[in-house]
């Protein structure tokens, strides 16, 4: 993409303890820059305002707000030491803003589309993404070839959403209507007690 802002982002992240495993600039740049603009075009066929859920170091959040740039991106996080790296990049990208919290505690139905890249298990990921979204819209997960698709539809199901055609390496969620009554659960109860 040849964006400065971009290198100066990887870079920092990989100097930066505790946000990322990797250490090879070339991996990186693979896995957290290319990998997540991997999903631009399905991002861009819902609209936004976008939200990264567990947004971590900003993959993919950083790179969708570069690329978008008339799109507000906001990147979620519920650990305020990785918000403080974060929020050193707002000046950066004028339309990314970075809130400190979780999922489960945010206001439901309010962004076009909710991005989730190692989370966590696609079923809790998209249980913890889909509440956020409006009807219309779309969480979209990055997910490894294990991922168990039945499992994430019966969430989506759940949620008043379906799974939309995607390519590999992805789940799609359509959110089809408001979430329903009793979501999101409570903080933490998603990942100890999945709904499938």
């Amino acid at each position: 993409m040849g964006d400065a802002r971009l290198e100066r982002w990887l870079s920092a992240l990989l100097r930066t303890p505790g946000l990322t495993a990797l250490r090879d600039a070339d991996e990186a740049r693979r896995v957290l820059l290319d990998d997540s603009l991997r999903g631009l075009e399905l991002v861009r066929g819902f609209g936004g305002p976008v939200v990264d859920v567990g947004s971590g170091g900003g993959a993919p959040g950083i790179p969708l707000a570069a690329a978008l740039p008339d799109w507000e991106v906001t990147l979620l996080e519920a650990k305020r030491r990785k918000c403080d790296f974060l929020e050193r990049w707002t000046d950066d990208f004028s339309n990314l803003r970075v809130i400190w919290g979780r999922a489960e505690s945010q206001v439901t139905d309010c962004y076009e589309v909710a991005v989730a890249k190692a989370l966590a298990p696609p079923p809790v990921a998209a249980e913890w993404c889909l509440p956020l979204v409006r009807p219309g819209g779309a969480a979209i997960l990055w997910v490894g070839s294990s991922a168990e698709h039945d499992r994430v539809a019966r969430v989506a199901e759940r949620l008043n959403a379906e799974p939309a055609d995607a390519p590999p390496g992805f789940f799609v969620l359509r959110k089809l209507g408001p979430t329903p009554p009793g979501f999101p659960r409570r903080v933490g109860v998603a990942r100890k007690r999945p709904l499938a």
